[in-house]
């Protein structure tokens, strides 16, 4: 059944009138009737009575009529939901990040993301920097905020640096260093040190075991929970001294970040796999993009 057919049908079916559906569609009037003709035929009831110079629908046009309606409106609404997926316009974005280092950024990121593409669902997922490096390869994740993975290097997965974030003691504010603007790296030779597990950010561990030994001497690890904020409740106890990316503690935090010198920073990435770029994702990735043009990150 050819779609023409059905748009013929509907404008002589609501017109009751083949020289005005005709004239309305910028058609010959013959072709018109060819068409219901042929409509009626693949249908194989009357659709249309026509007697003398009157024209009216049977029961059967009716529902046609009707039903033709329908599809023709879903067909558009299909239609331009194609045209707002191709243009990024409309889709879906599943966002992994790693929680503390994007808190700043995530929220004015999405909202604004949001207010330019408002019908693109837009799924978030928390995880570890490797989690998140992991899903981004497996397709399970459009885009990522993330640490540099030097496992995954080798994935072939596309790469922007966001910012690059100063190491840090994290100490309680009652702590002495807690009212110093810097602390030199070998202050923490003997003292409890807690560090995010390395499995959860083996980049960022590697570089603060470096610092370290470039400070000649090796850190006192007393715990290596998995998430940095465990790090952050270990010190709020009193139980170390943590090292940390300065990004990580909320404003309100009991726990004072004290830059440690010399610096030695942390980076934080946007990550995803080239393949199969949706429009969703690239307008996502271009807005990071203006917001790093526009030193908004």
């Amino acid at each position: 059944m050819d779609l023409r057919h059905l748009r013929y049908f509907q404008a002589v079916a609501e017109e009751l009138s083949f020289s005005k559906a005709a004239r309305r569609l910028r058609v010959a009037q013959p072709a018109l009737s060819r068409a219901v003709q042929e409509l009626e035929r693949d249908v194989g009831v009357t659709l249309i009575d026509r007697h003398h110079r009157t024209t009216r629908l049977t029961p059967a046009g009716a529902v046609l009529l009707h039903e033709t309606g329908v599809l023709l409106e879903r067909l558009e609404d299909a239609l331009r939901r194609v045209r707002r997926t191709a243009s990024g316009e409309e889709g879906e974005l599943r966002l992994g990040y790693i929680g503390p280092p994007t808190r700043h950024l995530l929220g004015p990121l999405l909202k604004e993301y949001r207010e330019q593409y408002p019908r693109v669902t837009v799924i978030l997922e928390e995880r570890t920097p490797e989690r998140v490096w992991e899903m981004v390869s497996q397709g399970r994740l459009s885009v990522g905020l993330t640490r540099p993975v030097l496992a995954h290097e080798a994935l072939g997965l596309s790469t922007l640096l966001l910012c690059k974030e100063r190491l840090c003691a994290a100490v309680p504010l009652v702590h002495p260093w807690a009212k110093l603007p810097s602390l030199p790296w070998r202050k923490l030779a003997g003292e409890p040190v807690v560090l995010l597990a390395r499995r959860e950010g083996a980049g960022s561990h590697d570089t603060i075991l470096a610092a370290c030994k470039e400070a000649e001497f090796t850190p006192h690890i007393v715990h290596t929970p998995s998430l940095i904020g465990t790090v952050l409740q270990y010190v709020e106890a009193g139980d170390g001294i943590g090292i940390v990316p300065e990004g990580v503690a909320p404003d309100a935090s009991p726990v004072k970040l004290v830059p440690l010198k010399p610096l030695h920073h942390i980076p934080l990435v946007m990550v995803w796999a080239a393949q199969g770029d949706d429009p969703a994702v690239k307008a996502f990735r271009e807005l990071v993009k203006e917001w790093l043009k526009n030193k908004r990150l």
